[in-house]
């Protein structure tokens, strides 16, 4: 169940980890548990479509608790080991979402509460997870808009004050930008000295090692590939590292020895030569 102040981005992180899940060999389910903010399911739905993962909605119904347990018996029939609730949120912390929220908990008895805190908000998100974690007894925080300015202190103050882990870290407005946290990687983020594993884990994921192999088994055999290829690859790898988030320019270059090439160029030169050599002697005959 994922549970935070409205804005927080609860309704695209519950895309993001059930992207996440589904690579990990899930079979995941969301559940749109927002009635109140306009289009807060149509959001989902877009999301769950565009994940190619089952979203379950009644937009007939206001009964969130009802929602969750015809969610959770659709879930059972449909062999889903995952569900993942989108909990409403409010601008600020009110009696209203905290009771809805205990009830939900009640009623369905969800394994874990994630708390989605937005990490721009500096030091209220502290506040919030407090407030959140004295009401309902959250399990972890997921830290989402890494991918800003922020460094992320706030981290480490709502670890101190809820004792709970930060477990998720979106780091982008992509779905498939969400990693497991790790403390080691967010204290040298904090400190200014930037995050390199995950750029590599991100290069890694992106990176055709297949295609790689090839070539290298290509250049080590002495097989010639034309310019027009080399050009090709150098642009796909731009496009990749185009799409990605990372913020870290990856270049590859490609060295390549075309003998083909080389030997065109020396038959035109020496046709040039021949040319040449017929020219000064119909000169030289001429002058005569």
């Amino acid at each position: 169940m994922l549970v935070g102040l409205q804005g927080s981005g609860k309704t695209t992180t519950s895309g993001k980890l059930a992207n996440l899940l589904r690579k990990q060999g899930k079979n995941p389910l969301l559940v749109a548990c927002d009635v109140y903010r306009p289009a807060a399911i149509k959001q989902l739905q877009v999301v769950g479509k565009q994940l190619n993962i089952p979203v379950f909605a009644n937009e007939t119904s206001k009964d969130v608790v009802h929602i969750a347990k015809q969610a959770m018996s659709t879930a059972i029939s449909k062999l889903n080991d995952v569900v993942i609730l989108d909990t409403a949120g409010r601008l600020h912390i009110d009696e209203a979402l905290m009771d809805e929220l205990k009830n939900l908990k009640a009623g369905i008895k969800p394994h874990e509460i994630l708390l989605v805190v937005d990490s721009m908000t500096g030091q209220d998100a502290v506040n919030v997870a407090e407030k959140f974690n004295e009401a309902l007894g959250i399990d972890g925080v997921v830290l989402t808009k890494l991918d800003g300015d922020t460094r992320g202190g706030a981290a480490l103050s709502v670890k101190k004050v809820t004792g709970k882990p930060i477990k998720f870290a979106a780091t982008g407005e992509k779905l498939s930008d969400i990693e497991v946290f790790h403390p080691d990687r967010m204290a040298q983020r904090i400190l200014g000295m930037g995050d390199i594993l995950s750029v590599i884990e991100k290069a890694e994921e992106s990176f055709d090692l297949e295609q790689a192999e090839k070539l290298e088994k290509s250049l080590k055999s002495g097989k010639t590939t034309s310019n027009k290829q080399a050009k090709e690859e150098k642009n796909k790898s731009k496009e990749e590292t185009k799409k990605g988030s990372t913020p870290v320019i990856i270049r590859r270059e490609v060295i390549i020895s075309d003998d083909e090439d080389k030997a065109k160029e020396e038959e035109k030169r020496k046709l040039q030569r021949k040319k040449l050599n017929r020219k000064l002697k119909r000169k030289k005959k001429s002058q005569k």
